[in-house]
């Protein structure tokens, strides 16, 4: 399969449209359908069905679209070896953060990396850590940076411990903290059947209050993005937890960190995951390095 290929089929997946598809690799939709019927007649089967204005792969389609990321990877890592030739970075990296990292620590990080290394391209690609992770092991990132513990089987290194911390416009008062309004902090909130399924952070904040506080907290609203949440607790809606790394120097809270029965901090992990296979990649090896010197 030739490279362009690989690039059809991938974008038509990712598009899940012929027409956006055709814009994105820059061709018309007559030479991108003509070439999807050439695969599907070399490898004598149908790649996608049309119904109406929708189209979804065949399970032979789904197949090829995973043998073309490869493909594209091993592609990629064979040019940036001859680039690597000459010690510098060339190619493209695709990164995944969570959407508070993304916010509060990336940019000097990326503009950094970006003056040292100017031949990389970079996309970044900010969502939950739970979405990070499952493109991450579908080859759509190289690297994700993802807040809280997650099942990874490959490479990955810790790059900081963040302190939780609740916030509010007055003193805090452990005793009184169930009677207060709670705006709960929910951030990668996905509901099965009506049911809310825990972050790593949830099941860090309701093990800290089951340890520590004898009722159950009075939530008032929940929230899935931290300045929201920062912004009802300073329009005296009530208190919240958040991960300290969320507030700045414009943040003007009483603040109360969590620790666990024993005296120690609570603490949210941050992780940054690849794949040893794509430190070949001297975007990516030159990327990991920079983060574990930056952080």
């Amino acid at each position: 399969m030739k490279e362009q290929d690989c690039q059809i089929l991938i974008a038509i997946y990712e598009e899940q449209n012929v027409t956006k598809a055709a814009e994105r690799l820059f061709i018309s939709q007559p030479a991108l359908t003509y070439r999807l019927r050439q695969i599907e007649t070399e490898y004598e089967i149908r790649i996608i069905n049309r119904n109406k204005n929708n189209i979804s792969f065949t399970p032979e389609g789904e197949y090829l679209v995973q043998f073309a990321r490869q493909l594209i990877l091993e592609i990629n890592e064979t040019k940036d070896y001859i680039h690597q030739i000459k010690d510098e970075a060339h190619g493209s990296l695709k990164v995944g953060v969570s959407s508070n990292f993304g916010l509060y620590k990336l940019p000097p990080i990326i503009h950094g990396f970006i003056k040292a290394n100017p031949k990389v391209q970079v996309k970044v690609n900010s969502s939950w850590s739970s979405e990070i992770v499952r493109i991450l092991d579908k080859n759509q990132i190289h690297v994700g940076i993802v807040t809280g513990d997650y099942p990874w089987y490959d490479e990955k290194h810790l790059l900081y411990t963040d302190p939780l911390t609740i916030i509010y416009n007055q003193p805090i008062n452990l005793n009184e903290l169930h009677m207060l309004p709670r705006i709960n902090y929910r951030p990668n909130s996905i509901t099965h059947n009506s049911q809310k399924t825990s972050t790593p952070l949830t099941k860090l904040v309701e093990k800290w209050w089951h340890d520590n506080i004898e009722f159950p907290p009075f939530v008032s609203m929940e929230v899935d993005k931290a300045e929201t949440c920062k912004a009802m607790v300073k329009s005296n809606l009530g208190y919240s937890i958040l991960p300290k790394s969320c507030l700045t120097g414009n943040d003007d809270f009483y603040q109360l960190d969590l620790h666990s029965e024993d005296g120690l901090p609570i603490m949210r992990k941050t992780w940054m995951l690849y794949r040893q296979s794509s430190l070949k990649l001297s975007s990516v090896s030159y990327f990991v390095e920079h983060m574990k010197k930056a952080i």
